[in-house]
């Protein structure tokens, strides 16, 4: 018990070790925002509605009703502290750590050698993926079920009984409803009633309690009885229906989410190919942990190669088939089986629990994943350890040389883990790790670009937005975030080309349809902004982008209640976006409630300082109320925060000319101009300031553009209006200002 003691906290003490550093990262832009950050289902914490929709939704394309309810828990503790749920993935990490421990040393009764797989398990650098995610708590959280679970059946081996089997049946249930990669479980099962619970195999006359083990009936080289195997399957029969229920809900899910990708993008010689050569660079990694990244894009692996991985699959597993059979070193207590049951054990673990994600069903446009090991590499660790500890059976200084190198092994798990947790810092310092590791690597490309974007570093981000789209063409989301770029800089024309083309490539995808919408609204093309959007919502109807902005489309249209009513669904899907706050308050202003619509436009311009339409119409709301000075203050901001675009320049330069500001407004209003020279309105208000600071020669040839830019769009009405005011300066004299 001491010792068990000891073993635990070691491991306790060395994951928390290693792993602390997470409890200063930040959410990351890559799924945090669909689990947490952006989740308005699951921010509020445990409450009813939110454990309903936990258990009836398939949200992001998964069934995980325990893993929802794990993250609401997380919020109603921590709040936003991406500290908090940084640890509870540490915390469980931990957990399972102890229990491959616990499971490995009820089960064989080898205390060390399943103390060093546990620590392998603890501070192997493939790992930290599925620790420092706060996404990943599927991952960790089914893990800890699953083991649990393996915990039971071991006390359910001991003494068979309905109740220890309930106890495994639900355990296994919580960890599919964490996450279904635990749907081969059974078969793991299966794999241990063979080694090393030693229920497979029987021998007249044996004592119940097999070499290395505390369980009924040893392993040994005597055939395997039908009737025993058959027992022992049907046995699992009831956890094997509950898998299959399992992988049935999660492929339907996938499937309804848009996850699973279409055979003919992805043929099936294609996906057993990289199957074959991911089996094989997992374990490469395993063994030599270089070149990790959170995303390895997909490509077409040679003929040769595929077939010499296969070959190399193959062989191994032969190899471990016959080592089963014959062993040369003896056990170290000298009983004389010459099996190794452990290695095809310990080999089948490995290629089985991976067989879910492997590819086959491709899922994603990843072609693996280091997650995808956090389990797996469980049946690898054990396969090497024991095969060490027996083949070094006889060494007479064997231990001398098996702790030094044992220590010496986690030692460098450890510097490797901690070196990778530090990757995981943000989304910045991760996917410019992932661009190096991975050259081509889009998808990292990609969400750096945001993560500079969200930061403010425009230029930048479109540089690696770019990089993704040469890595990968035909990528719909990098032609969206190029577009989004091109977007905040004001090009709103070569913008709708960038994300009509990722319409074209995602015909489907609410984002790209939402942000057409918003170019094309831009641009004046209202009808296409508003088809656009409506398509988005029809695909997405929880898009509350596309609702915020389908209201700016419905306010120019004049359609103010149902402007107001996209709004109001828009914040209750998401209470923190900013623009439906903003939309809002343009409705109420050209329903001539300015008063109305101030607090409105305060709140979209508190909950993103950065939102320069905000403050320009909270600028020009302020301006109508007779709250000058303030007005000019938000316009200005606007001003700064959108120099490109000449609506703000042009608002900014109205109101300085109102105040009697004029060599203030000019500027502003010569740089509206030169945005927009089409626009005859900044034309008309150029003018006036021109003559209102005495320049009256430049106020007249500035009216004379506007009165043709009238002319020309048939506003003749207007036109003559303009030409009145030029004569005016002409005459040295400046036009009546209005109110």
């Amino acid at each position: 018990m001491r010792r068990d003691l000891a073993i635990i906290a070691l491991l306790t003490m060395a994951v928390g070790a290693v792993y602390w550093p997470v409890s200063s990262f930040e959410f990351l832009n890559f799924d945090d925002g669909g689990y947490v950050r952006d989740n308005w289902n699951v921010r509020p914490g445990l409450t009813a509605k939110g454990i309903l929709w936990a258990f009836t939704t398939v949200h992001i394309g998964n069934w995980h009703p325990l893993t929802w309810l794990s993250h609401m828990a997380d919020c109603q503790l921590f709040g936003l502290w991406a500290g908090g749920h940084h640890l509870v993935n540490v915390a469980l990490h931990a957990a399972n750590s102890v229990l491959v421990y616990l499971v490995l040393a009820r089960m064989t009764s080898r205390p060390w050698p399943s103390a060093f797989v546990a620590a392998l398990f603890a501070l192997h650098p493939l790992h930290v993926e599925s620790v420092a995610w706060i996404a990943e708590r599927k991952d960790v959280l089914s893990t800890f079920f699953g083991l649990l679970a393996l915990l039971a059946y071991a006390w359910h081996a001991e003494r068979p009984s309905r109740l220890r089997y309930a106890a495994v049946f639900a355990l296994l249930a919580l960890g599919l409803m964490a996450k279904p990669m635990l749907v081969t479980l059974p078969l793991v099962m299966l794999l241990l009633d063979y080694w090393p619970l030693g229920r497979l195999t029987a021998v007249p006359g044996s004592r119940f309690g097999a070499p290395g083990s505390r369980f009924s009936f040893p392993v040994s080289r005597f055939p395997i009885p039908a009737s025993r195997l058959l027992s022992l399957v049907l046995e699992k029969l009831p956890l094997l229906v509950l898998a299959a229920a399992s992988s049935v809900l999660t492929y339907a899910a996938q499937a309804e989410g848009g996850a699973v990708v279409p055979r003919e993008s992805c043929p099936l010689d294609a996906r057993v190919a990289n199957a074959l050569v991911a089996y094989v660079l997992y374990l490469s990694k395993a063994f030599w942990p270089s070149g990790l990244a959170v995303f390895y894009p997909y490509k077409a692996w040679p003929l040769w190669q595929a077939a010499a991985t296969g070959a190399f699959l193959a062989a191994v597993t032969a190899l471990a088939l016959l080592a089963a059979r014959r062993r040369t070193a003896p056990l170290p207590d000298g009983r004389g089986s010459d099996t190794a049951p452990y290695l095809p054990v310990g080999w089948f673990w490995y290629l089985g629990t991976l067989m879910p994600v492997i590819g086959l069903v491709q899922v994603g446009e990843q072609a693996m994943a280091d997650r995808y090991t956090y389990l797996p590499l469980v049946g690898v660790f054990v396969a090497v350890t024991w095969l060490a500890a027996d083949l070094t059976a006889g060494w007479r200084h064997r231990m001398k040389i098996l702790v030094p190198l044992a220590a010496a092994a986690i030692a460098a798990c450890m510097m490797l883990t901690w070196r990778q947790v530090g990757y995981w810092a943000d989304s910045e310092t991760l996917f410019r790790r992932a661009a190096d590791a991975v050259p081509g690597n889009y998808l990292a490309y990609g969400n750096l670009g945001s993560a500079l974007a969200e930061r403010g570093q425009l230029e930048e981000a479109l540089l690696h937005f770019q990089e993704a789209l040469r890595s990968k063409p035909d990528h719909s989301t990098s032609r969206q975030n190029v577009g989004a770029i091109l977007y905040k800089q004001g090009r709103f024309e070569e913008a709708a080309e960038h994300l009509r083309a990722a319409v074209r490539l995602a015909p489907h995808s609410g984002c790209a349809r939402a942000n057409l919408g918003a170019a094309l609204y831009r641009l004046g093309r209202l009808d296409e902004a508003a088809y656009e959007l409506r398509e988005a919502l029809r695909t997405d109807p929880d898009n509350a982008d596309a609702h915020g902005n389908l209201a700016a489309v419905l306010i120019v249209q004049g359609r103010l209640d149902g402007a107001i009513a996209h709004c109001r669904e828009a914040i209750r899907l998401d209470p923190e976006l900013a623009a439906p706050h903003n939309n809002w308050g343009l409705a109420l202003m050209h329903a001539g409630r300015a008063e109305d619509a101030l607090p409105r436009l305060y709140e979209a311009v508190r909950l993103d300082p950065a939102y320069a339409d905000a403050h320009d119409n909270l600028g020009v709301c302020l301006f109508r109320v007779g709250r000058r000075e303030e007005a000019v203050q938000h316009l200005r901001e606007a001003a700064r925060l959108a120099p490109h675009v000449a609506r703000t320049r042009l608002n900014l330069g109205v109101a300085l000319y109102h105040m009697d500001r004029n060599q203030e407004a000019i500027p502003e209003l010569r740089e509206a101009v030169r945005l927009d020279p089409g626009q005859a309105d900044a034309y008309v208000n150029l003018a006036a300031a021109y003559a209102g600071a005495g320049r009256f020669a430049e106020a007249a040839q500035a009216a004379k553009e506007a009165s043709a830019l009238a002319t020309a769009r048939g506003r003749a009405d207007l036109a003559a209006r303009i030409d009145a005011q030029r004569q005016l300066y002409e005459a040295g004299r400046p036009a009546p200002r209005g109110p």
